[in-house]
């Protein structure tokens, strides 16, 4: 009789390269356990299914990395929170950006969908806590409780509370539709970094960096149990879809906990190393670990695991799932939740914070779709994950299959070991790196497309010139029964409009010559003068990029003669010129601004010092065009983008002139 092949209980899926750069976060589908969203360095969002090596979509927007992802319920929107403070939400099912929202003052630290209402929370490094609402492109209402970064939130399974995890040791309930916090949870002696809460009863679990799992009950407001001695920070712990038993991702090991009384029924030794995000599909949880630009995801067979009781199972005897014994009658059961078949009440008072937040829902929604792609790398795992739920089946939907466990180490002769090797079973292979920019990128799903319009701001670096036509310098189209073009002619349409451009090629050129010889001469501000006076900011442009290499070349005098130019810069429609102004701004702002303000602070002089009055007026004027060009700074830090997260930063730095 042939022996009985013993698999497993848990074991390595896959490994991939998620990034061109380092991951900096991810998330797991939590439906189907099979959809896997990655952020990254790279300011990349990609979406994988679990267990195959390419890419399935790349979404772009984000001009700084991605911090933190969340899949809503269904597994039609994904949120990314971005390092800069801005959220964008993208429809998977029409592959198009769907919501840019902008309020937050630091990085986003966490997210989450709410299960019913079209609503989404962000917690931010800047300590606030915000409720968005997709529809309207809106902030809710800001939370106020922690004093450090919030690093988790999750909302509860009927949609009422809202779980807030920080820095600062706590845990904090707010209710959301009373606007208001119900209660906090102190006791934990580090960071925490995850909450949960229970799929039926009125419970909450949080794991911190002080190695505890806490249980709170959400009647009394109190602490039920606590688990010590984790072998390391907790930072992902998940619920059983019947609520019987804890599942919290340790370093390479996932122990099974159960809380009145607290007690471990099980460990599993797993080596994901510090696991990331954890999902329950077909009696089988998977986990996801990342390092560096790599992902690995990793299964474990519930089936195989104790999850009540005291005495564990021998994993190689018994393969069938335990069964749950009965509840005990006489045990206290707490509230059960009440699923609303409606979406959640928003709060009463409605308080917006910012004039980002109180855009119309289509004011920049044409730029969004510029600024943002959803780019399908792999069409066919796509159309089978995403667009079977927009037709209408008149089959059940296929069931997803549990991962094969492969069989334990020593139990296979040679050739069915020589047969296990084979990619199809042994998944510790790595993959090739998916190269996001080479690949061709297939028509993006999107509505109707708006009208091509000249952009505000023209790219530094672009296809073809503005406000020229290729097709003037080329011969027509020869049409069918025309004569054709003789080489006189089509030279003629060639050449013609040349002789305008050599001319304004030639009076710039002209206008260089005249400044560098100046410039020879080693008096940079009578050079920076000489250029302002020919009147050509393009000449203005060039000559700033020269001084801006070197710091030390900037001096208090050169700022009167180049700050009213900067403002000039900064409106104008072509990108090089903005972000020539930017970068000179910030210098003067970074080496002249201390002086400026202490100059006019300073108490008046006794006696006749010539130079400090020299220094004091250039101080004055210097002052009066910096606060000319703030209003500006200040108007521009709302836009999104590089330019915005610019424009945002000069005006922290001229903070000091209000």
């Amino acid at each position: 009789m042939a022996t009985p092949v013993v698999t497993k209980t848990a074991w390595k899926l896959q490994e991939i390269v998620a990034h061109a750069s380092n991951v900096s976060s991810l998330v797991l589908g939590k439906a189907s356990g099979r959809l896997l969203a990655t952020g990254g360095d790279d300011c990349r969002v990609n979406l994988w299914s679990i267990n195959k090596p390419n890419c399935i979509m790349s979404l772009t927007g984000h001009t700084s990395p991605v911090e933190s992802v969340r899949l809503n319920t269904p597994e039609e929107l994904i949120v990314a929170g971005s390092q800069s403070g801005s959220i964008r939400v993208w429809d998977l099912e029409a592959a198009k950006i769907l919501r840019t929202l902008m309020g937050h003052k630091a990085n986003i630290c966490s997210l989450d969908f709410h299960p019913y209402g079209e609503f989404v929370a962000s917690g931010s490094q800047d300590t606030n806590i915000k409720l968005w609402d997709i529809r309207r492109k809106g902030c809710v209402f800001r939370y106020r409780g922690h004093s450090q970064a919030v690093r988790c939130l999750r909302f509860s399974p009927d949609g009422k509370w809202l779980a807030s995890a920080a820095d600062d040791h706590t845990v904090k309930l707010w209710d959301l539709t009373a606007g208001k916090m119900m209660s906090e949870f102190p006791g934990h002696t580090g960071p925490v970094n995850v909450v949960e809460f229970h799929p039926n009863e009125y419970l909450l679990a949080s794991g911190s960096s002080d190695r505890t799992i806490r249980f709170w009950d959400l009647e009394k407001f109190q602490v039920v149990s606590c688990i010590e001695g984790e072998p390391g920070p907790v930072r992902s712990v998940l619920f059983n879809p019947d609520g019987c038993c804890l599942y919290s991702g340790c370093q390479d090991s996932l122990r099974v906990y159960g809380w009145e009384p607290e007690r471990c029924f099980d460990v599993v030794l797993v080596n994901w190393g510090k696991v990331a995000d954890l999902a329950i599909c077909n009696d089988q949880l998977i986990g996801v670990a990342f390092s560096q630009s790599n992902v690995s995801s990793y299964v474990v067979d519930l089936t195989r695991v104790t999850r009540t009781g005291t005495v564990a199972r021998d994993p190689v005897q018994d393969h069938r799932p335990l069964a749950q014994p009965p509840p005990n009658p006489s045990a206290p059961l707490r509230r059960i939740y009440e699923r609303p078949s409606t979406t959640c009440s928003k709060p009463q008072r409605v308080k917006q914070n910012s004039e980002s937040e109180r855009r119309s829902p289509s004011s920049e929604d044409d730029r969004d779709e510029r600024e943002s792609r959803a780019e399908i790398q792999n069409a066919e795992d796509y159309n089978e994950i995403f667009q079977p739920k927009n037709s209408i089946s008149r089959t059940p939907p296929r069931r997803s299959e549990p991962f094969p466990a492969p069989p334990e180490d020593g139990e296979l002769d040679a050739a069915t070991a020589k047969e296990a090797a084979k990619p199809s079973c042994a998944m510790d292979v790595q993959f090739p790196v998916p190269n996001l920019e080479v690949l061709p990128r297939p028509p993006v799903v999107a509505s109707t497309p708006a009208p091509k319009a000249e952009p505000a701001i023209i790219p530094a670096t672009r296809n073809e010139p503005i406000g020229l036509k290729a097709s003037d310098f080329l011969p027509a189209v020869k049409i069918p029964q025309q004569a054709e073009l003789v080489d006189e002619d089509a030279m003629s349409q060639i050449r013609k409009g040349h002789d305008t451009m050599c001319v304004v090629l030639t009076s710039r050129h002209k206008n260089l010559d005249t400044v560098r010889a100046v410039w020879t001469t080693g008096d940079i501000k009578t050079s920076v003068d000489s250029a302002v006076a020919i009147n050509d900011l393009s000449v203005v442009v060039d000559l700033l990029n020269i001084v801006n290499q070197k710091a030390s070349l900037w001096k208090l005098d050169l700022c009167t003669t180049v700050l009213p130019q900067i403002e000039k810069l900064l409106q104008s429609k072509y990108e090089s010129y903005v972000q020539t102004g930017c970068t000179s701004l910030k210098l003067i702002l970074q080496r002249f601004l201390p002086l400026i303000t202490d100059m006019l602070a300073a108490p008046p002089s006794v006696g006749v010092d010539i130079s400090r009055e020299e220094r004091l007026h250039k101080c004055r004027l210097c002052y009066k065009q910096l606060k000319s060009i703030s209003g500006l700074v200040k108007s521009k830090s709302g836009l999104s983008g590089r330019h915005g997260s610019t424009f945002r930063e000069l005006h922290l730095l001229m903070a000091s002139l209000d």
